[in-house]
Parts: structure tokens; C-alpha cells; sequence
């Protein structure tokens, strides 16, 4: 087997401290043709679907590839820019407004991409590019909130099957989740209240997280404790009582129970009770997307309004929102502090290792 190295190697090069910022993944295009790739790097992930693989692959190849590309392309037509992906233009500004933070505090020693666990650019092109820019030591931070095998899980699956072909693996630390810092919390917070100073309240806040079967609850995934925990750490940050506020999941597919209760049935049943206005905000997404843009800002609003309700508002995602950066440079900073503290010894490292080959040379 032949590893992955750098071609261009300098055993003299400065070493640096990368960061990766990573998130779930995007078609290239809003049409047929590039849903069909990315669906099935997608739904092949056995952390995304635990069926016996064989099964799977015959239910994947011979029915959803067949049928679901065309659905998915109309529903990313009706998000896509003239930039592409909202989910991709929100990632790589939420990169690169951490790396002008992290310049301005660290002088270039902190070098930050992003990738897409599913999709372009790919976990693989960024940890090279990191890598030949001089990282040797890396922080992969998924931007999940909240940690479930097919987010986070899958995220690390990505980066363990790349350093198994990686002649030098750097050093290493993973976010696993960051659902309960306070940073975190009070940067929610603070976007329901900017959004209650413009718009006023509603009659109901609805919290919606994406959801997952329920078997990966039962055979141990927190991903729903800590879902449930962010809703009750930013309500006792607004200041709302139990009785104003909910916490359901959406997103499902399958035949399978997923994670309860469900948003859209909550808001139909919401509507039917004589609730006439809700805000919904969705808490586990890092970035606004098509699941936040169309499915919660457009179709749930259907639901809702179709069922009697009469006033429905999204809230959006925090995307490169001041108090986002803000929290996850400090994030970011706080897990550096050991190594950022030692850059000393690597400099002196880098140069004992350039003298080495230096003295080799001569002999």
C-alpha cells in the first residue's frame, strides 16, 4: 500500500496548528444529475442507515435511486442561489470569518478550512490541504451541536478512514458535541430575542431538531438527551415558563418509528388546540439549509396554517451571526490552549529537524 504524503514535503517547513470545520454535505447542483452521487455517498453511510447492507444495497440502487433524485432536485431548486448551496456559502463564510479571528490572535500560526461529509469539498481535500500548508496538528470541530452517530459519528468515521492511508497522522482532537456550552446557549438565546424585538412574541416557541429512528436512542445514541437539554438550558436563558414552549423532531423518512414527538403532527395538533401563533427555531443545525429553509420555513408553515393557525415565523439559524463566530472561536481557543502554549517548542522542533538533515546531508 502506498501512503498519502506530501509531494512537495520540507521536513524545515513551519509547523502550524490546523483547524477543520465541517458539516453534513450538499448536491453541486440543484438537479438530477448531481443528486443521484451525492444520495448515495449519503444514504451508503452505514452510521445514516443501519439496514444489513446487502438489503440496503439492492432498496438504494433499485428504488430510491431511481425516484429520489428528481424529488430532491425540485426541493433544492426552490433554496439554491447564484452562489449554490445555502448550506455551502454559510460554512465557508463561518470558516473563513474564524480564520480573520483567529489571524488577528494568532498571526497566522491557526490555519482553518471546512469540508463536507458528503459532497464537495470533501473531508479528504481539506485535511490535505491543511496538511500541505504545514498542519500538524489538527482540530476537527463537526458543526453539530448535539452529537448522533449519523452527525458526528460519521464525521469521525471520515477522518479515521483518511488517516489510515496518511503516512504522518498529526496530532488530533475531535469536538464530539458542544450542546450544553454556554457560549452556545446564549447565542440561541440571543437570536429569539433580536427576532422578539422586531416581530414580538408568539403564542408558542416550537424548538425542532432533525430527527433519527428511535433505535438509536434505545441502543444508547444521546443525541435526544441533549437536544432536550439545549431546549431547556435556552429557555431558562429566555426566561420562558414550560407551558410556552416545545420541543419536537422532524426530518423523518422511512417506515420506522423515529424520535417523538414529530413537528409537523405537533403543529398540526398545535393549530387544532387553538394555538394561533408560534415561532419555530431549529437549535441542531449550525447553518440555515434545506432542511431549515424549505421544510421548516415553507412547508411546516403549511401545515400549520392549513390546520387554523394564523401567524407562523421561522427564526433562523445562527449561520455567521457576531455571537456565533464569537462562541466558536472561543470554543476553538479554549481546545488549542495546550498546544498554542508549546508553539515555542515546535519552532525549535521544526529547526532540530532541519539542522538533522542538514548534518545527514553532509555525512
Amino acid at each position: 500500500m502506498k501512503y498519502r504524503g506530501s509531494p512537495d514535503f520540507d521536513h524545515a517547513q513551519q509547523g502550524r496548528i490546523g483547524v477543520l470545520v465541517t458539516n453534513l454535505g450538499t448536491p453541486e447542483a440543484a438537479d438530477k444529475r448531481a443528486l443521484r452521487p451525492y444520495l448515495k455517498q449519503f444514504l451508503s453511510d452505514p452510521r445514516v442507515v443501519e439496514v444489513p447492507r446487502l438489503l440496503w444495497w439492492f432498496i438504494l440502487n433499485g428504488i430510491i435511486l431511481n425516484v429520489r433524485p428528481a424529488k430532491s432536485a425540485d426541493a433544492y431548486r426552490t433554496v439554491w442561489t447564484d452562489e449554490g448551496s445555502p448550506l455551502l456559502i454559510h460554512t465557508r463564510n463561518q470558516a473563513a470569518e474564524i480564520q480573520d479571528r483567529l489571524n488577528a490572535q494568532h498571526e497566522g500560526e491557526v490555519i482553518v478550512d471546512f469540508a463536507m461529509r458528503y459532497g464537495q469539498p470533501s473531508v479528504s481535500q481539506a485535511l490535505q490541504s491543511l496538511i500541505d500548508r504545514g498542519a500538524r496538528q489538527l482540530l476537527v470541530l463537526p458543526l453539530y451541536p448535539q452529537y448522533s452517530g449519523p452527525t458526528g459519528g460519521s464525521t469521525f468515521d471520515a477522518i479515521a478512514e483518511d488517516f489510515k492511508k496518511r503516512r504522518w497522522i498529526p496530532d488530533f482532537q475531535f469536538v464530539a458535541s458542544y450542546h450544553d456550552q454556554p457560549g452556545y446557549i446564549s447565542a440561541v438565546a440571543e437570536s429569539i430575542k433580536e427576532h422578539w424585538a422586531t416581530h414580538g412574541r408568539a403564542d408558542k416557541l416550537l424548538f425542532s431538531y432533525h430527527g433519527e429512528p428511535r433505535s438509536y436512542l434505545d441502543e444508547g445514541d444521546p443525541y435526544h438527551c441533549q437536544c432536550h437539554k439545549t431546549t431547556r438550558l435556552i429557555a431558562e436563558e429566555l426566561g420562558i415558563s414550560e407551558d410556552e414552549y416545545l420541543c419536537a423532531f422532524q426530518s423523518r423518512f422511512g417506515r420506522d418509528e423515529w424520535l417523538k414527538p414529530y413537528t409537523d403532527h405537533t403543529l398540526k395538533e398545535m393549530a387544532g388546540s387553538g394555538v394561533r401563533s408560534v415561532q419555530v427555531i431549529c437549535p441542531g443545525f449550525s447553518a440555515d439549509c434545506l432542511e431549515t429553509i424549505e421544510e421548516i420555513g415553507e412547508e411546516n408553515r403549511e401545515y400549520f396554517m392549513e390546520a387554523g393557525g394564523e401567524r407562523y415565523e421561522y427564526i433562523p439559524c445562527l449561520n455567521s451571526s457576531e455571537g456565533h463566530i464569537d462562541f466558536l472561536t472561543s470554543l476553538i481557543n479554549e481546545r488549542l490552549s495546550p498546544w498554542l502554549k508549546s508553539s515555542s517548542n515546535h519552532s525549535e522542533a521544526t529547526a532540530s529537524m532541519a539542522e538533522a538533515l542538514k548534518t545527514r546531508s553532509a555525512a
